[in-house]
């Protein structure tokens, strides 16, 4: 086989010069039209979901959170795979999407799914989409304590999201910061039974 090649292309010189030349010169054409990226993407479109769960197990983060979420966002359009984890307090879900498929167009989708989920998780857990990033994007975790609990779960939250998050945020290359974990500062109202008795006042009537 290689033989007869070796004899046709013997005999037909000015064919194979001819076509060496023009893979040649396309070759040329096509390199120096070929976009050049120092970071190309390497990853598929992917939205990263997150939700809070205010302290609760994994497992219940699984049952309550996680799986309730993968099966609304099952069935999208490009969507190719879904992976998930559950730790203590946080659901986490990647959902890939084709190489072909609009980073945005799938984040409006996504978004419009969770709108109709939400009446199906926990009351005090609302589910959220991470800014867009790319396997060239770092994501860094940092866990703020103190000894001998000098500063409650609650201050520890506040001191996170209104002191340490601002200044993260100026800088440079960072996108989002997100506060997870510890006390949420809460406003109750207690209402006096005797005090709505000795006004003659029904709870209806308390704005």
């Amino acid at each position: 086989m290689l033989n007869a090649l070796i004899k046709v292309a013997l005999k037909n010189r000015l064919v194979v010069m001819g076509l060496a030349c023009f893979v040649l010169v396309f070759g040329g054409v096509s390199l120096s039209r070929l976009p050049i990226d120092v970071f190309p993407e390497l990853t598929k479109p992917t939205v990263t979901v997150m939700t809070e769960a205010h302290g609760r197990a994994p497992e219940e983060v699984e049952t309550l959170i996680t799986i309730p979420l993968e099966y609304s966002l099952t069935g999208l359009p490009g969507l190719e795979r879904i992976r998930s984890t559950s730790g203590v307090g946080l659901s986490v879900i990647y959902l890939e999407f084709s190489w072909d498929s609009d980073l945005y167009t799938s984040r409006q989708l996504v978004g419009e799914r969770l709108n109709l989920v939400r009446s199906d998780l926990p009351s005090d857990t609302i589910p959220f989409m991470a800014p867009v990033s790319s396997l060239m994007g770092q994501i860094q975790q940092i866990a703020i304590s103190t000894e001998n609990n000098e500063i409650s779960p609650t201050e520890l939250r506040t001191l996170a999201e209104w002191t340490i998050r601002p200044r993260l945020m100026m800088i440079p290359g960072v996108t989002q910061v997100l506060a997870i974990g510890g006390g949420l500062k809460q406003y109750q109202i207690l209402i006096s039974a005797e005090k709505l008795n000795s006004y003659q006042l029904d709870l209806e009537k308390i704005d």
